[in-house]
């Protein structure tokens, strides 16, 4: 039930207890929930967020300003969204599977 957060440019947040949770909110950031029931969450500019099974994943995608254009919330392992692959949203806030060197701490 711990938590981890980086609020800095491209750090890094994990969660590998039981229901812990990993905040990442600077630019590039990543959150990575390993432990069972946990969450992972990157609001930062170009964020991105891996979740293993039965873990919550949340996205913010932001233009340029900072504004928050869309949002995503999901459970990897259901409707499509796959366990421990790292996941940013598109500018048109589509859910998209990136590869581990793209962007912001892996």
């Amino acid at each position: 039930q711990g938590a981890a957060t980086a609020s800095g440019t491209q750090g890094a947040a994990t969660a590998s207890g039981d229901q812990g949770a990993a905040t990442a909110s600077g630019t590039q950031g990543a959150a990575t929930a390993s432990g069972e029931y946990s969450v992972a969450m990157a609001s930062g500019w170009l964020g991105k967020a891996r979740a293993s099974a039965g873990c919550a994943i949340f996205l913010a995608h932001r233009n340029d300003d900072g504004k928050i254009l869309h949002v995503f919330a999901g459970i990897a392992g259901r409707d499509g969204v796959k366990p421990d692959v790292w996941y940013r949203l598109s500018d048109d806030g589509v859910l998209t599977e990136i590869a581990d060197q793209q962007g912001g701490a892996a």
